[in-house]
């Protein structure tokens, strides 16, 4: 029943008007040796109706004891005082409006008893019907109206929340600023008069995009999937403005060099790999995986090398170090939860710069507005969307949707979805759902205008699926489906940061997870010591 959702929702109301209705009346309805009492209004009391169940129905109004503070400024104490009022009156209200439906419909079982059929004629019965589907739809419009009511409680929920994420964005001199200049004189003064309203603290992610710091670098990237990089193959690819080639060498190892050749700037993977050397298609000089020219034909063989950067392979995906500091002793795992089988791996080049990219996957609110013909179609649009997190985390959960995330420094989404069929959403969170689909996207600085993206997806039900002839392409299909939706909207912000908009100009409550990414990014920028979030 929806009002017992709605009482439900109660827990995470806030402060909305308290206001005492004038309106209350009570309809009893008689016949034989039965009664009904059905309460409406907002002064109507419980009935004396005895039952099973009316213990849950037996809570004393509250609003008797609703703290004055009309027209006050309250400290935060006052503040939370009078939201535990508010939340017990929603309670109060929400077990009202169900009981009056319950009792309503206990007089439709008994209209309809075959006993009581044989003393009513049957015109009696159907005013008597009449007249309860009319009480029925006005116990339901009061339903409506309590649900009305706990939408308000959360839209305030989420202003607050906007406070308090201006608060967190405040820089620290402001604040510091702020402190030293209270006095004893300003302070009597403040008590009795309202502080001005504070400008607004934003993220300011406007302009071209500037070189990428030397301090970004010194991460493990994932750059490809281990089944895409055979024995006699090699991998171009781009990261940070430069080009780098992959291929495995004679131990079958992985390697990774700049994809040009020392002799004419040839690049490289336009030849091929010949017993774990890549070989120029200019004049068939031949690279080792760590750089070093081992064949020059037709010429006396020269000391030649070129730039090798640290490669493993690990998990089923090849990694690369591109900074100049000693690269990490371990890798990190990106390995779905135990149970779980990997049904799909794509990659696809986009022409977004990552961080607009990381931006756009570290968002869910978007999804019943912008993925209305894949998988969010028939979406409802919840009254308020929040992502519960650690003070201190990069990951969390989101709400009302049952979907686990997390950024994974320095460029890695991942995400594990409640599902009961593709396409659907149950529970209220992940472990309230019966099957689940994990996500990790990878977003590979290619450049300042281009993203490699690595995507794998997987599943803890259908293990049937991975034997289906050519599932890949119909999940690399879906996949491209969902990304041009993103696509059309991140590329119009790209272009208008390029020209000088703050495409975080705004941030709301449901932005948390991608406000602290920026802020994560904007520290590894400056040379922070010591990160944010880190813990």
């Amino acid at each position: 029943m929806t009002a017992i959702a709605t009482a439900t929702a109660i827990s995470l109301s806030l402060p909305f008007s308290l206001c005492r209705s004038n309106k209350s009346y009570t309809r009893k309805f008689v016949k034989g040796s039965f009664g009904v009492f059905a309460v409406y209004g907002e002064e109507g009391g419980i009935p004396d109706k005895k039952s099973s169940w009316l213990t849950l129905f037996n809570v004393e109004d509250p609003r008797t004891k609703v703290p004055q503070s009309k027209g006050k400024f309250l400290d935060a104490n006052q503040a939370l005082e009078v939201a535990r009022y508010d939340l017990q009156y929603c309670d109060w209200r929400a077990r009202q409006d169900v009981l009056t439906i319950m009792l309503l419909h206990e007089k439709v079982v008994e209209v309809l008893n075959p006993l009581a059929r044989d003393y009513k004629s049957i015109g009696t019965m159907k005013k008597e019907l009449a007249e309860l589907q009319e009480e029925l739809s006005q116990a339901h419009n009061q339903v409506h109206i309590s649900e009305t009511r706990v939408s308000a409680a959360l839209d305030k929920l989420a202003y607050m929340e906007e406070l308090v994420n201006d608060r967190l964005l405040q820089e620290r001199s402001t604040v510091e600023s702020e402190c030293t200049s209270s006095s004893a004189s300003t302070s009597t003064g403040l008590l009795d008069t309202p502080k001005s309203k504070q400008p607004r603290r934003t993220l300011n992610v406007s302009g071209p995009v500037q070189d990428y710091s030397s301090r970004l670098k010194n991460f493990w990237y994932p750059v490809a999937f281990s089944a895409d990089l055979k024995d006699d193959t090699m991998l171009p690819i781009d990261c940070f403005e430069q080009s780098w080639v992959i291929f495995r060498g004679a131990d079958g190892k992985p390697g990774c060099v700049r994809n040009t050749c020392a002799h004419r700037a040839c690049p490289l993977d336009l030849g091929s790999v010949n017993e774990g050397r890549i070989q120029c298609p200019y004049h068939g000089w031949e690279y080792s995986t760590d750089g070093k020219c081992e064949k020059m034909p037709s010429t006396r063989l020269l000391n030649v090398k070129i730039k090798a950067l640290p490669c493993f392979e690990q998990e089923g995906m090849i990694w690369i170090w591109p900074g100049n500091d000693p690269p990490a002793a371990t890798l990190p795992s990106l390995l779905p939860p135990s149970g779980f089988q990997i049904h799909a791996e794509i990659v696809m080049e986009l022409p977004v710069e990552h961080g607009l990219l990381l931006d756009n996957l570290l968002d869910l609110a978007h999804a019943p507005f912008t993925h209305t013909s894949t998988f969010a179609k028939g979406w409802s649009v919840p009254s308020l969307v929040k992502f519960l997190t650690p003070a201190s985390g990069l990951q969390g959960y989101w709400d009302p949707y049952p979907i686990d995330m997390e950024f994974r420094p320095p460029c890695m989404v991942l995400s594990t979805i409640g599902i009961s069929k593709p396409g659907k959403l149950e529970g209220q969170s992940t472990k309230q759902c019966s099957t689940h689909l994990h996500q990790l996207h990878v977003c590979l600085p290619a450049s300042r205008k281009k993203t490699r993206l690595l995507y794998r997806m997987s599943l803890d039900f259908a293990p049937l699926l991975k034997h289906i002839p050519f599932m890949q392409y119909v999940w690399r299909h879906f996949a491209e489906q969902v990304l041009n939706e993103d696509l059309r909207l991140v590329l119009g912000q790209q272009d208008r940061m390029l020209n000088g908009a703050n495409i975080w100009n705004l941030p709301v409550s449901y932005d948390k997870l991608g406000v602290r990414y920026r802020i994560w990014r904007d520290a590894v920028d400056s040379g922070e010591k010591e990160l944010p979030f880190s813990k």
